[in-house]
């Protein structure tokens, strides 16, 4: 669908992330940015302010969504299987690599979310930790009623391992492509399914 088909907020924050995925933050101007939405300078002030905030709404209205369904999944997992720690881990891991599946955009996300890792923003990291920093907690807090026996280092630790192998996982470019015949919806359900075990298996390991 073209960018005219959308509001000029909207065609704002596809070309954002087209752009931020492709060149960084740093090396991506507002020029860019509204030369690619077809808007002028003045669109951006009013809906963003600043190009700071144009960031992170780039983030929120992909990660309130997702940052939910998390939640939600969590919620769930804890009523329906107490003290099992596999639905606990697919409540993480299962609603990140559909919002990466997402046509309208979630590759292009993925992308987006490796350079917040790779560049130094503290601006941004200050607001994704404020704003969702939340989510890992809470996921925290129930996988150690499940581990009792890991101290919140080691904890913590551990979902850290999880996180970065999920966003390898959601940005498709390991070994493993999806095969000729599989749909993206298969592929998604097998990869989820491995990571899940994977990271059952080490959230049990051995501390010592």
């Amino acid at each position: 669908m073209s960018l005219q088909h959308f509001s000029t907020k909207d065609r704002i924050l596809h070309a954002a992330e087209d752009l931020f995925a492709q060149q960084g933050f740093a090396s991506t101007s507002l020029r860019q940015v509204t030369s690619r939405a077809d808007v002028n300078i003045a669109a951006v002030n009013y809906h963003f302010g600043s190009k700071d905030n144009l960031i992170n709404e780039v983030f929120r209205r992909r990660m309130d969504e997702m940052s939910a369904q998390r939640i939600a999944a969590l919620q769930q997992a804890i009523d329906t299987a107490p003290g099992k720690l596999e639905p606990i881990l697919a409540a993480f891991v299962e609603p990140a690599l559909a919002m990466a599946q997402d046509r309208h955009g979630g590759a292009a996300f993925i992308r987006v979310i490796a350079r917040a890792y790779a560049e130094s923003n503290a601006g941004l990291r200050k607001f994704l930790s404020d704003q969702y920093g939340h989510v890992p907690r809470t996921f925290a807090k129930a996988i150690h009623a499940c581990v009792p026996e890991l101290s919140k280092e080691e904890l913590y630790r551990r979902l850290d391992f999880l996180s970065g192998a999920l966003t390898y996982a959601m940005a498709d470019f390991g070994l493993i492509k999806r095969p000729a015949g599989v749909s993206d919806a298969t592929h998604r359900q097998r990869a989820a399914k491995a990571l899940i075990r994977f990271a059952v298996a080490g959230f049990h390991a051995d501390a010592s």
